[in-house]
């Protein structure tokens, strides 16, 4: 049994401006990561997607993932610190 995590099926886009190729999402994948990062990052990628294929473009969807990418920046360097 592998230890890689797997990224959920998503329906279609629900707004035609929410395309795969937002500037954002290449900074929410993680299958580059070792898989103990992997578990920390994939539910932000998951909640990134989500938002991508649910909400409108507009300002407001893109600050909501870049709060979202710096959320998970502070979690995986939590997951890294060395204590002490």
């Amino acid at each position: 049994m592998s230890d890689e995590v797997k990224a959920p099926e998503f329906p279609p886009p629900k707004y035609p401006t929410a395309t795969p190729h937002s500037e954002l999402r290449q900074f929410f994948t993680y299958a580059h990561l070792p898989a103990n990062l992997q578990e920390i990052s994939k539910p932000f990628g998951d909640m990134a997607e989500w938002i991508l294929n649910s909400l409108p473009y507009n300002s407001q969807r893109d600050e909501a993932l870049n709060l979202l990418l710096k959320a998970k920046d502070c979690a995986v360097r939590a997951k890294l610190h060395k204590n002490g």
